[in-house]
């Protein structure tokens, strides 16, 4: 239960993805045993998990619908059977959809909103239960909250509340020595965001930040990996990074 990281057990909601696996493979180098979770892709799941067993890391996959309170009750206990607790909760899992507010499909606005703010509630409130103390919750959000990009008013409004609940909920932990902070990543070269995207657009947002280059799944994963563990001033607060686009 202490700080070190070789006794630190980490959960990463949506480990399979881009910024996902990224957080579990630079946790587990810093010695913490981590859960990757998943929705549906096994198989990069398991691909995660072997990279970081691959390395001399411990890993397990754990597989729930993070909106569904009862299966992600079963993760975290997964998790603490494997082993022994849980002391950081990085929430990754999301989806984004894109498209103006004046003819934004309610359906897609309301599948998006279930995921990325019930599912940021559902993972927030087992985590609040279950983190023990010198532990972190960590969310993650967008820096596009800031720049304001037409066409991405629902997801936008998605994250926001992500923000929102973080910043209460690390007010709310008060006592429990437990952080609660959100990472805002801006534009990162993953599979999600680059789907869709002409190379044009693509060299364009990697040139708008001062350093002149998309992020990294490792750079978004250097931050969270900070708030996971040496950051225990940081609380309550949501970290962009994003080069200095934002």
């Amino acid at each position: 239960m202490g700080s070190s990281g070789t006794d630190r057990v980490a959960l990463v909601t949506g480990g399979s993805g881009g910024i996902g696996r990224a957080v579990a493979e630079r946790l587990a180098a810093d010695g913490t045993a981590v859960a990757v979770h998943y929705a549906g892709n096994r198989e990069r799941a398991q691909a995660a998990v072997a990279a970081v067993t691959g390395a001399g890391g411990r890993a397990i996959t754990v597989a729930g619908d993070v909106a569904d309170e009862n299966a992600m009750a079963a993760v975290f206990d997964e998790a603490e059977a494997a082993f022994g607790g849980i002391d950081v909760v990085v929430n990754t899992a999301g989806t984004m959809v894109l498209g103006p507010i004046a003819d934004f499909d309610l359906d897609a606005l309301d599948r998006m909103h279930r995921t990325n703010v019930r599912g940021a509630f559902v993972v927030s409130q087992q985590a609040a239960r279950r983190v023990r103390a010198g532990g972190a919750i960590i969310n993650v959000s967008t820096s596009v909250s800031r720049l304001q990009f037409p066409g991405y008013g629902p997801y936008v409004a998605s994250k926001r509340a992500v923000e929102g609940i973080t910043l209460i909920l690390a007010r709310e932990l008060r006592g429990r020595d437990i952080t609660v902070n959100t990472v805002a990543p801006g534009p990162t070269a993953t599979p999600l965001f680059l789907d869709g995207k002409s190379q044009e657009q693509v060299d364009a947002l990697a040139a708008a930040p001062p350093l002149e280059r998309l992020g990294r799944p490792e750079d978004i994963a250097e931050s969270v990996a900070f708030l996971a563990g040496p950051a225990r001033w940081v609380n309550g607060q949501t970290l962009y990074t994003n080069g200095g686009l934002a």
